[in-house]
């Protein structure tokens, strides 16, 4: 196989000619949603679990001023969304980054996109599961009643708990002081049921509910959209409510002072409340299931950006002013404000909230994840079955039976709290990938190749001369740098050692930022010279900083994943590729 087979390019008019072929061979999905269930199901993606903990941890660094970082990160998710839409509006087909890296990148890079983003949407979707599990076993608790502990536990979870818990009553401490998780988990496994020397213990719940939203996607888009369209609609309802109630307790001088931590300390919750907006990318996977995509998709994008972004800052705002900042660092703050103020009715409110948010968060991503898959597959990069759509329902019926044992199944027995974050690392890689794309196509002179160029599409980023302006926003970084406390600066770039730490280990530590600032100097050099368009620059700079912030463990999780998604691609997609056989 020659190498430059590897970065072999579907021009955006192949792209649309192999979709309208699948079309008329009866591959039709049935388009139903406007933008209005398009907007749902993005602040659907959007409001999840994020709201309940992120907005707590950020505020305890930044004060009420974190308010204003969800402005600012909205307007940096923002770049990539804009990149998003006129990519939508152009290729309007169901592979989302994939897709679109295969226009601009090449089929190699496609492949690792598609790739990246089976991990985004699967691991991310059984840390929602197992997190809703938990609040939704809270919320029966609430009623008086309760699931026996090995039922609501995943194994992993339970055994080691046990085993920890066992060394804490050894040493004489009685089980009612035992902490609450080790408590569960000593109760899930000295009660459970034992077949052979195997304990039976699985988290049901979060079997249950995956079990459900995947049949709800298999049997249909329209099914999909209502239930998403009731439970924003609910969940909307309920924060708005809190709101409400909790403008009536907001003390003005729990404002003062507005940044108490100065620009340091507000910046420090960047990357959390960052994340707290990823997942808008799942509505450009809907994209052959809407009436009008290239008008409904921009308008989607944005518009369920701003509406989150308004929600998140007035609970921010709310939160800060019930109580002092310092008091909300803790994993669910909605609840601890409101318990705190003896607000007490409120707290089972906001549990329901927070299962419903949940929940819409695994129904959006478990329509993505498919149709991703049945993209790939239409190119020959996935064998021909997970592109098979079902009969009467019209929706990728294997790709999305697959998916939803993919997430169940590890829901019973995982416990992914230490990878998690692949979720974020890769996403952000996806949006780093499609703000690439844009600058890729519009850095062309031929008009089938420049998404910038009037008529290509109904969305089209605004062109703005980075000569001119990269320069201007790098020196404002700067001065903002200069604000930050010494000591933040100096951890960044100190090679101090630890008792104990070798230079590699603070070394390897260094990489990702190391490798934040060969791309920002090259990329902001390429812009500059070549003139390139200001927003996807900022968009794929902004991200891959961000992706930097999340440490080298993370960056070698998410490299061992992509190293055996390259082993998969050589095996079976290089050799079946249906852009091989067409040359």
């Amino acid at each position: 196989m020659h190498f430059r087979h590897l970065f072999r390019r579907k021009s955006i008019d192949m792209i649309l000619a192999h979709a309208k072929n699948e079309q008329e061979a009866g591959h039709l999905m049935r388009k139903d949603l406007g933008v209005r269930d398009l907007t749902s199901f993005g602040i659907a993606a959007i409001i999840g679990a994020g709201i309940f903990s992120t907005i707590g941890n950020a505020a305890s660094y930044g004060g009420p001023a974190v308010s204003l970082l969800f402005v600012f990160s909205a307007i940096a998710c923002g770049f990539s969304a804009l990149c998003y839409a006129q990519f939508a509006s152009s290729i309007p087909l169901s592979g989302s980054a994939y897709t679109y890296a295969y226009a601009s990148f090449g089929e190699l890079v496609a492949w690792i996109i598609g790739w990246d983003l089976i991990m985004e949407y699967a691991v991310g979707n059984i840390a929602v599961a197992i997190s809703w599990s938990g609040y939704f076993c809270g919320l029966l608790s609430g009623f008086g009643i309760h699931i026996p502990d090995y039922l609501t536990i995943d194994y992993l979870s339970a055994s080691r708990g046990f085993k920890e818990a066992s060394e804490l009553l050894a040493a004489g401490m009685p089980v009612a002081d035992l902490p609450g998780e080790l408590a569960e988990a000593w109760r899930a496994w000295t009660m459970s049921p034992a077949l052979g020397g195997l304990r039976l213990i699985a988290d049901v719940p979060a079997f249950a509910i995956v079990v459900f939203i995947t049949w709800l996607v298999y049997r249909g888009i329209r099914e999909s959209k209502r239930a998403s369209n009731i439970m924003v609609l609910l969940k909307v309802a309920i924060l708005l409510m809190v709101i409400a109630v909790g403008a009536f307790y907001i003390n003005p001088e729990n404002w003062s002072p507005f940044a108490p931590n100065g620009i340091g300390g507000v910046l420090k919750g960047v990357s959390g409340v960052f994340f707290a907006y990823i997942g808008f990318d799942a509505i450009s996977t809907t994209a052959e299931e809407c009436k009008n995509p290239q008008r409904d998709l921009p308008r989607s994008m944005i518009y369920s950006l701003i509406i989150t972004t308004v929600l998140y800052v007035a609970i921010s705002l709310v939160l800060t002013g019930m109580v002092s900042y310092h008091l909300l660092g803790v994993s669910d703050p909605l609840a601890f404000v409101f318990d705190r103020l003896h607000l007490t009715k409120l707290s089972g409110i906001i549990a329901l909230s927070a299962v419903i948010a949940m929940a819409s968060v695994l129904l959006v991503f478990q329509v993505g994840q498919p149709r991703i898959w049945m993209s790939m597959s239409r190119d020959g990069l996935l064998p021909p079955v997970f592109a098979k759509l079902h009969p009467r329902y019209q929706t990728p019926a294997f790709s999305t039976i697959i998916t939803g044992i993919l997430v169940a199944v590890p829901t019973l027995f995982m416990n992914l709290t230490e990878v998690t974050d692949l979720t974020s690392i890769g996403t952000l890689f996806a949006f780093v990938l499609v703000s690439g794309g844009i600058l890729i196509l519009d850095g062309k002179k031929t008009p089938a190749g420049n998404l910038g160029r009037k008529g290509s599409g109904k969305f089209r980023v605004t062109y703005i001369n980075s000569r001119y302006w990269l320069p201007v926003i790098w020196l404002g970084v700067f001065l903002i740098l200069l604000k930050l406390d010494p000591e933040d600066l100096q951890a960044l770039i100190s090679f101090d050692r630890l008792p104990g730490e070798t230079v590699w280990d603070v070394v390897k530590h260094k990489i990702p930022h190391a490798a934040f600032l060969i791309v920002a100097v090259s990329v902001t050099w390429i812009a500059v010279k070549k003139e390139l368009s200001l927003i996807p620059a900022l968009g794929l700079l902004t991200n891959f900083y961000l992706m930097s912030q999340l440490g080298i463990t993370n960056w070698l999780r998410f490299l061992i994943w992509l190293l055996i998604g390259l082993v998969l691609y050589f095996v079976y997609g290089a050799r079946h590729s249906r852009l091989k056989t067409l040359r």
